[in-house]
């Protein structure tokens, strides 16, 4: 009988927060016990830079990964959205939690009480014609320039309350982040608005943890299966299949969120947005939770046929700029 899984998992507040909701779970699921191992990350060392400019979220999985590869760990946990489209050989998504909230959290500064914000247009009013906006991801900057033209967007590192803490002391006029972190975290109470999808399409697998093992470790696969939720897991391979058909990486402007409705269809939302916002083109296709890479592969067909493929040429162009990679 196997006496305890390593569990690899960066050092953050949720990283660590969902690395124990995985034992704890896994635990209560008759599995073995697990103990937690901490990887730091390249991400993790580069706090100060932005992630547009050093590689992308990819650099927070990076050294876990190549720890599960090498058998120092036999499980890794992650946000799922950090994870790259196509895994390195010999790993795989072993099993998900249930999905949390997945949408984008507006976050305005404590000193402002309770804002009665319900459209964009409440939005806009509350924050003026020229705020200072905390975020780095550029799916997010993207679709939030077509909302609030005159805003400026800054990079904002660290742990949640770290970043909250730089919020209430002036730092920025509001932050966007994933609703599943404040949740997650106990800082509900914190989210101002949560932004529709109409507005703002979340990143794919926003809000799901996953469960990474090698795939020939029959052991970790089965401790992972034990807790996999399966249209968490659908959701999520919808949502990866389109990233994989349009070519994404992590930090390019795709949105996507399947969503469960009627049993185990699942509706597709995807959206990939110019850098500056001038351009978007959209997709919403739905179909059986069975076929979840088929349906991510189709609307990705739908918006590479209504020029998504050139939005993303033109991004990864900058991004190449920005890195002094010739494109």
């Amino acid at each position: 009988m196997v006496q305890e899984l390593r569990l690899g998992t960066r050092g953050s507040q949720l990283a660590l927060w969902q690395a124990n909701t995985v034992a704890a779970r896994i635990a209560g699921a008759g599995g073995p016990p697990c103990r937690i191992v901490v990887i730091r990350t390249s991400g993790d060392r580069l706090q100060d830079a932005p992630l547009s400019e050093i590689g992308g979220k990819r650099l927070f999985v990076k050294e876990i990964e190549d720890a599960l590869l090498r058998g120092d760990i036999d499980l890794a946990v992650h946000s799922s959205k950090d994870m790259p489209a196509v895994l390195p050989g010999g790993l795989a998504i072993g099993g998900v939690l249930p999905r949390e909230d997945p949408l984008d959290a507006v976050v305005l500064p404590a000193r402002r009480g309770p804002s009665a914000i319900t459209a964009v247009d409440d939005l806009a009013a509350a924050l003026g014609r020229s705020p200072s906006i905390g975020t780095g991801s550029v799916r997010r900057i993207a679709q939030l320039t077509r909302l609030l033209p005159g805003a400026r967007f800054a990079p904002i590192r660290g742990n949640l309350d770290t970043r909250l803490r730089k919020l209430d002391e002036g730092a920025h006029d509001a932050l966007v982040l994933a609703a599943a972190g404040l949740r997650r975290l106990g800082f509900a109470s914190r989210i101002t608005w949560t932004l529709p999808i109409d507005a703002c399409v979340p990143a794919p697998g926003q809000g799901i943890v996953a469960i990474e093992v090698r795939g020939d470790d029959e052991t970790a696969g089965d401790a992972a299966a034990r807790i996999d939720d399966p249209l968490a897991a659908a959701a999520l391979r919808a949502e990866r299949a389109l990233v994989e058909a349009l070519g994404g990486g992590c930090q390019t402007p795709i949105g996507a969120l399947a969503s469960p409705i009627e049993g185990d269809v699942l509706d597709l939302a995807a959206a990939v947005v110019a850098l500056d916002g001038s351009r978007a083109v959209r997709a919403r296709v739905r179909g059986p939770a069975r076929d979840a890479a088929a349906l991510g592969a189709r609307a990705a067909a739908q918006l590479l046929a209504d020029g998504a493929g050139e939005i993303l040429a033109e991004a990864r162009r900058a991004q190449g700029a920005v890195e002094g990679i010739q494109p």
